[in-house]
């Protein structure tokens, strides 16, 4: 379990980026808290720099979308998914926890 932010400070509509390996991308949709791989599977790009719609992330640098429920690429230059990670609220702190990579025992 990662601790990212109080709730508090993660504002509908915003992202933050957590410096891990790799890195995470928090984003809170209307309310609703995601948390994805935070590099575009097209080309090495920050999702959390990008445009929030709905429950879409659309990457800075060459407009690839991700459904950020599911980790899908919704439209290209991106056909890779990136991995999404389950998140929870602590006594009001956000808190992220990883997915295993694929291939690796869990």
């Amino acid at each position: 379990m990662i601790p990212v932010c109080r709730l508090d400070d993660l504002p509908a509509g915003e992202s933050i980026r957590i410096d891990t390996t790799p890195p995470i991308a928090v984003f809170n949709a209307d309310g609703e808290l995601f948390a994805i791989d935070d590099t575009c599977t097209h080309q090495d790009a920050s999702l959390s720099e990008g445009w929030l719609e709905g429950c879409l992330v659309e990457c800075p640098l060459h407009a690839a979308s991700f459904d950020l429920r599911s980790g899908k690429a919704t439209c290209l230059p991106a056909r890779r998914s990136v991995r999404t990670h389950q998140v929870t609220v602590v006594n009001g702190t956000i808190q992220v926890h990883l997915t295993a990579e694929e291939g690796s025992a869990a």
